[in-house]
């Protein structure tokens, strides 16, 4: 089996790190280790593989250098001998450990992975790299790792980001968590960025974690209202006002498509002469700035409080909407699936129970659609720019369903045939 060195970056113009490389066929993988030394890419002989040692462009530690590239090939050779006699397979996580003990390269260990987890967060957020939310997504995965930790009693190390780990993380999230796919699907997603940041900072030379596949997004079902349930609900008085007013920001919301986060920002200032609300992207300012038209019930309403909508924190307002919906009727029973891996579960619920501040978005959508509208147009106005996120909010409702149907076959006779 063949190995070389090389340099961490061959066209810098300052020092770089001189790594250890040889090829797994079995595992299909480059293994790459620093030597811990350093060397001008001008004092490097690219062809021998080598510090130079003749000419002007000779480092002035040629001899240390040359030395420490002579004990990395013994070591490597002594425990690829050593897994021949012993009929052992010579892997890289064999190799790894082996040169970790022979140069005391114990650093990558003696960083806790959580310390370096923490590097990284801090990193992400000092570059302002990361929105609020994404901030408290990374959190959310930091404590789901520790939680893991305790839970199966797996000590989380660098090293052990194995299949092993894999299977375990799985097990865990679906039956201990009882996250459904789509939730694994976005923590794996995150717990992998921050895997491949480690390895590019050298915190971890384990790339295992590459083979680790997300389960395909599921596409489930989500309700939405109809135009008439709108019109019902915007004539439905409750006997609470603070309700009342509860349930015109919502109806704010379906007449308009906007995100409830979203909302703070809309007052006198926004609105333009064409009687529509101006917004700029929030979650990716590299979108432009939307123009979102007001009709006459969403003027109203917000002619209503002085354009000055009566927020509340998202969570009592998904509360409270579904006390409206209760109130207003809004109680047969709906059926949803939920899917863990292979696993599909099928549940029933009241409609209203299956209502939050995200469902005045999907019902804009589906209603935009379902009336023909072009999907650019609708997604110009919501701020999507990817189809296949804009898809997941569109609803068919059974009206729609129906009159599909009876347009192609209402007119089907018995005589025809």
């Amino acid at each position: 089996m063949k190995h070389t060195f090389c340099l961490r970056k061959p066209k810098d113009v300052k020092e770089t790190l001189i790594v250890f490389s040889c090829y797994f066929k079995n595992e299909k993988k480059q293994f790459k280790y620093s030597i811990r030394k350093s060397i001008l890419p001008d004092h490097w002989d690219f062809e021998n593989k080598k510090p130079k040692n003749k000419g002007k462009n000779i480092s002035k530690d040629q001899k240390g250098i040359t030395k420490r590239i002579n004990e990395y090939t013994d070591a490597f050779e002594e425990m690829h001998s050593r897994c021949e006699m012993s009929k052992t397979e010579f892997t890289s996580q064999l190799l790894k450990e082996h040169l970790d003990k022979t140069f005391n390269n114990l650093t990558l260990s003696q960083t806790s992975f959580f310390e370096v987890y923490d590097k990284f967060t801090e990193e992400k957020i000092k570059r302002k790299e990361w929105k609020h939310s994404t901030i408290k997504r990374y959190k959310n995965i930091k404590n789901l790792l520790q939680e893991f930790e305790k839970v199966k009693k797996y000590k989380l190390t660098f090293s052990k980001i194995n299949n092993t780990f894999y299977t375990e993380f799985i097990d865990f999230c679906y039956e201990y968590k009882d996250h459904y796919t789509n939730t694994f699907n976005r923590n794996l997603g995150l717990f992998k960025t921050f895997m491949f940041w480690a390895l590019k900072k050298e915190h971890t030379y384990n790339n295992k974690f590459v083979d680790f596949k997300k389960p395909k997004r599921v596409l489930t079902r989500e309700e939405a209202l109809s135009f008439e349930d709108i019109k019902a609900l915007y004539n439905f008085t409750c006997e609470d006002e603070r309700l009342n007013k509860i349930k015109d920001v919502f109806i704010f919301q379906c007449l308009t498509g906007m995100r409830y986060g979203e909302l703070k920002r809309v007052n006198k200032r926004t609105i333009n002469n064409n009687g529509c609300v101006i917004l700029k992207e929030e979650k990716d300012s590299s979108k432009p700035t939307r123009e979102i038209p007001l009709v006459s019930i969403s003027r109203s309403i917000l002619e209503k409080y002085n354009y000055e909508l009566p927020l509340i924190s998202n969570q009592k307002q998904n509360d409270y909407i579904k006390d409206i919906l209760k109130e207003a009727g809004f109680t047969n029973e709906v059926e949803y699936t939920r899917t863990k891996g292979v696993e599909q579960k099928i549940f029933i619920k009241p409609f209203y129970k299956r209502i939050s501040t995200h469902t005045a978005r999907r019902t804009f959508i589906t209603i935009m659609r379902n009336k023909g509208i072009a999907d650019k147009t609708i997604m110009s106005i919501s701020g999507h720019k990817d189809l296949k996120t804009f898809n997941m909010y569109h609803q068919v409702d059974n009206n729609a369903k129906i009159d599909a149907v009876k347009s192609v076959f209402e007119n089907f006779t018995t005589d025809n045939v």
